[in-house]
């Protein structure tokens, strides 16, 4: 064998370990790597986590409304949202409750909000199919430790809206003059601050005169409220009939009436005299004429 024969040789070998060499260095970086199964290692003991501080969660309707507001015809069924977030680090448990008018139904009486999160709980509202129509208004509350959170709950039942008011039950209490009466709401809206005016007639003509004035109060479709009105000084002695007649925006005026005699005994004492004196006049009289007559 040449001398360049062994040289190519050499060569050739040189050649062959080098890329053997760069061969086995390259392999392991672009073979896929394989992930081994995780291993089921149970958890470990934790201390249990206390729950949030109560000044720090809040509870409104979906999406920041001041208040839930529903509308819908008797007989149907209204959804809403309420949202409970949680701003602190613990979780939270709430329990969720509902009154008014209309049955409130919640998706979970009692929800547990982890820290940080909000959960928007759904709730149904039943409205019963005899509920008047106009506005109602309910509550819903959520309550966690000694803290509650009231949300209002307001209610329109379409329909046709009706304003209708009556004087029910009047009568005169003798003994010191007081109007007693009740004012009932016959119709299908709330009736605010109506106004009453009182009216009393004796034989000789009119004893009291009070206009209209408008009463504190409020009236729900169907609601009643026994009322008094004051008399200080009704007559002494006298037949009179006592008219109350009520009126409200939108309603007719509802009128009532009732009778009442006042005798007391010093007014008929004083007009007892001056009939027995007149009655002895006329019978002395009498007999004068009768001794006078020819027999």
């Amino acid at each position: 064998m040449t001398g360049a024969a062994h040289a190519l040789r050499a060569v050739t070998a040189a050649t062959a370990a080098v890329l053997g060499t760069l061969a086995a260095t390259a392999a392991p970086a672009t073979a896929a790597p394989v992930l081994a199964a995780p291993a089921q290692v149970p958890a470990s003991p934790v201390a249990p986590v206390a729950p949030a501080s109560p000044a720090e969660w809040t509870a409104a309707p979906a999406a920041g409304r001041p208040y839930a507001y529903l509308e819908g015809p008797a007989g149907s069924v209204l959804e809403d949202t309420l949202s409970v977030t949680n701003p602190g680090p613990r979780p939270l448990t709430v329990t969720l409750t509902g009154d008014g008018p209309a049955a409130v139904a919640f998706a979970a009486r009692s929800v547990t909000v982890p820290g940080r999160t909000r959960a928007d709980v759904p709730f149904a509202v039943t409205v019963a199919a005899d509920t008047p129509p106009g506005e109602h208004r309910g509550t819903v509350r959520a309550g966690a430790g000694a803290r509650s959170v009231r949300v209002d709950l307001r209610l329109k039942v379409s329909g046709p809206e009706l304003a209708a008011l009556t004087v029910e039950d009047a009568r005169v209490d003798r003994a010191t003059g007081t109007l007693h009466y009740t004012l009932v709401n016959r119709g299908s809206t709330v009736l605010d601050r109506p106004r009453l005016a009182v009216r009393a007639d004796g034989l000789l003509g009119t004893v009291l005169d009070r206009p209209g004035r408008p009463l504190p109060l409020s009236l729900r479709p169907g609601e009643r409220a026994a009322r008094t009105e004051p008399w200080p000084d009704p007559p002494a002695l006298d037949s009179v009939t006592v008219r109350l007649t009520a009126t409200v925006p939108g309603a007719a005026p509802a009128t009532t009436a009732t009778g009442a005699v006042f005798a007391s005994a010093p007014a008929l004492a004083g007009a007892a005299v001056p009939l027995l004196a007149a009655g002895g006049a006329a019978y002395a009289l009498r007999r004068r004429r009768t001794k006078g007559a020819p027999a």
